[in-house]
Order: structure tokens, then C-alpha cells, then sequence
């Protein structure tokens, strides 16, 4: 025993045994406080992410609340802008229309037999026929009306109307198989959103290249297609078009661009206010675009209206000489170069009537120095662009 108790390994032994109680039991109470603080974290964590959430939702309500009322004031802001456009555009239509029956009085009682002043007045009466279709354009994304037609006109002279609203009205070309008449309420509707597909494609195609237009009957109805020999358009514009087309909700004017392009809009609310389909994704034979409207059925007519004179510019006068002019004027034809007073000049040419096979036929050769010939070149561009523009835009209720 007394050997043991001497035994210096024995001793050593036991102060490791005690060491290594002492080691555990501190491992175990710091293990101990470790845990209540990683519960106590988690308990803190816990908590903040239920704030958070808290938080959260707060801010997804108070974004909510201030999209809402964003969206009210943008919606008032909007309203309230078409409806001073509309006033305004409703004021200038009105005085294009003023002023285009003064142009019209001008060439009727006092300058029917003038053929530089009647280039003139055309030339006038052109830049206004523009003017008045921009108006119309705007009054139709904001609502408005485009005024009262009382009586049909055929698909052809709409074509016509169509052509002379554009700029480059001399590069189109129309091609006409059907001989009906488009039902009055739809007359002006269609005439706009042509004219805003034929300012298209001339504006998006190299100069001089042709437009043509071609009126085909189809099971539906009838079908007005516009091709031109531009570059075409990319996939996103197609897509772009095509929302603009077939509008799901009421268009906002200041989604449209600084300028804004309205063509396709104006198209859309009008062809979807009036019951006609429109649609700018096909490929011309050219390559450029190919623009289609197609009109059913419904607003179709084969009862053509009474003979009438016609309004807007006119040649016919009081002047015996002026009426026996006029009376051998042909149909308007390609319009090549222009007269010393500015107009665009056209050629003689067979007549053209809406009826089946109807082309533009070519031009032949006359002197230019002629005034009678000229005088007839002015009537024919005349009753041949304006046959179909006697809207009548009087105050009173906006449904036609």
C-alpha cells in the first residue's frame, strides 16, 4: 500500500482523472450556454422574420394603395387630355371642313375656268384634305366622331377619297374587282384608316416605288389589300402592330411616342369601334409590308345612292365653256410630273369605274401646254380623289 500511495504514475494518473472532469464538466456547461443562446438567437430570428413579413405586407398594401391611386390620377389625367383633344380636334375638323367648302365655292363660282388658279386651289384643297384626316385621327383616339355621311359610296371612290388624304397620293395605284358600295355609317371610318395605311407605306418605301391597292370580294366580304416595296417590318413591330390592331383596352395617347405614331391606334379604335378587321402581317409581293382590311358583309351595300352633285372641289361652273370641259374630263389616272402651277400633272386615259377588272390605266402623252387638257387634268384629280369626302360635319349626336 505504501508503495502505491508513492507511485509517481499513480499520482499523475489521477490529477488527469481530475483534469478531465473538470474539462467535461466545463464542455458541458458551455455547451449548455451555447444552446439557450443559439435558442435565444433563434427565438430573436424568429422574430424578425415575422417583422419582416410584417413589414412586407405592409409595404406590398401601401404599393398597392399608391398604384391604385397613381393609376386613378393617370386615368383622370388621360381623360381629361382626350377630352380637350377631342374639343380641339372637333374645332379643327370643323374648320377643315369650312375650309375646304370655301375652296370649293372658289373653283365653283369663280375660278372653275382658270386652270392655274383652279392648280392652285387643288394644291390648297390637298394640303387641307391632309390636315383634316390628322384631325380626324386624334378625334378618333380620343373618342370622338368623324362626322355624318348620309348616303353609300363604292368601294372605289372610298379608295380614291383614301388617296388623295396622303401625301404622296401620286404613287398609289388602285386595282378594283367588285362593284359594291360601302354602307354610309362606314364610309369615313374606312377612308381614314386606308388613308393611314397608304401614309404608311408610302412614308416606310423608297420614293417612286408603287403602292398598289387592290379590291378583292372574298366569302366574307370584301377585302381592300395595300402592298408597297419597302423593308418590311421586324417581328416586335409586327407585334406592336398587332395590339395596336386589335386594341384590348382603351389606347393611352401617351404610350404612342414623342411624335407619336398613330396610324396603327387610329386604325385599331376605329376599325374596332365600327365592326371591320385590320391587319399588317403578311409580306407584299414586293417584300415590303402588306396591309389588309377586310370589310364584312354587314357594312356592305349593293344599292348604290342617287346621282348627286358632287361636293368638295369641284370644276363644274356657270360657265358654259368650264361645264363642256369638264363634261369630257376622264378618270383620274397616274399622276406623272406637274403643271406650271404646281399640280400634279395626269395623263388622258380610258375612264375608270368601280366595276369588275378596274385598273388604272396607263398615261399617254399630251401637250403641257394645252389649258383645256390641263383643266381636265385638275377635274379628273378632282372628282376622283373627293367623290367620296362629302362628309358632313355639322354639330349634333356622334352616332352615325
Amino acid at each position: 500500500m505504501t508503495s502505491l500511495i508513492k507511485d509517481p504514475i499513480l499520482w499523475i494518473l489521477l490529477v488527469v482523472l481530475i483534469a478531465a472532469v473538470i474539462a467535461v464538466n466545463r464542455a458541458r456547461r458551455t455547451n449548455m450556454a451555447l444552446r439557450k443562446q443559439n435558442t435565444d438567437l433563434r427565438t430573436v430570428r424568429d422574430g424578425l422574420h415575422m417583422e419582416t413579413q410584417r413589414l412586407h405586407g405592409e409595404y406590398a398594401a401601401l404599393r398597392a394603395d399608391q398604384e391604385r391611386a397613381l393609376a386613378e390620377v393617370r386615368g383622370d389625367a388621360e381623360t381629361e387630355t382626350k377630352d380637350v383633344l377631342k374639343a380641339w380636334m372637333r374645332s379643327l375638323q370643323v374648320l377643315a371642313d369650312q375650309q375646304q367648302r370655301s375652296i370649293s365655292d372658289l373653283a365653283r363660282l369663280k375660278y372653275g375656268d382658270d386652270p392655274l388658279i383652279l392648280a392652285d386651289l387643288m394644291t390648297i384643297d390637298h394640303t387641307n384634305s391632309q390636315f383634316g384626316r390628322r384631325a380626324q385621327g386624334i378625334a378618333a383616339l380620343c373618342g370622338g366622331w368623324l362626322g355624318r355621311r348620309e348616303t353609300a359610296a363604292s368601294v372605289y371612290d372610298v379608295a380614291r377619297s383614301a388617296t388623295g388624304r396622303i401625301k404622296h397620293f401620286d404613287r398609289v395605284k388602285i386595282h378594283s374587282r367588285v362593284n359594291v358600295h360601302v354602307a354610309a355609317t362606314a364610309v369615313e371610318p374606312v377612308a381614314v384608316v386606308l388613308a393611314e395605311l397608304l401614309d404608311n407605306a408610302t412614308n416606310y418605301s423608297a420614293p417612286g416605288t408603287p403602292v398598289e391597292i387592290n379590291i378583292q370580294a372574298v366569302p366574307t366580304g370584301i377585302c381592300l389589300i395595300v402592298d408597297d416595296a419597302g423593308l418590311g417590318i421586324s417581328q416586335e413591330e409586327k407585334d406592336r402592330a398587332a395590339a395596336l390592331l386589335s386594341p384590348a383596352a382603351p389606347i393611352s395617347i401617351t404610350s404612342l411616342g414623342n411624335p407619336p405614331r398613330v396610324g396603327f391606334a387610329v386604325a385599331g379604335v376605329l376599325s374596332d369601334r365600327y365592326g371591320f378587321k385590320v391587319s399588317v402581317d403578311s409580306v407584299s409581293p414586293y417584300g415590303g409590308v402588306r396591309a389588309v382590311i377586310l370589310l364584312p358583309e354587314s357594312l356592305l351595300t349593293n344599292e348604290a345612292p342617287e346621282p348627286a352633285a358632287e361636293t368638295g372641289l369641284s370644276v363644274e361652273t356657270d360657265a358654259p365653256a368650264a361645264a363642256a370641259r369638264v363634261a369630257r374630263i376622264p378618270a383620274p389616272v397616274p399622276i406623272i410630273g406637274t403643271t406650271a402651277g404646281g399640280l400634279p400633272k395626269r395623263r388622258r386615259a380610258v375612264a375608270v369605274v368601280p366595276q369588275p377588272a378596274v385598273t388604272e390605266p396607263a398615261p399617254e402623252p399630251v401637250s403641257e401646254h394645252n389649258s383645256e387638257v390641263t383643266a381636265s387634268r385638275i377635274g379628273a384629280f378632282a372628282r376622283g380623289t373627293l367623290r367620296g369626302r362629302d362628309t358632313t360635319t355639322t354639330e349634333g349626336t356622334q352616332e352615325q
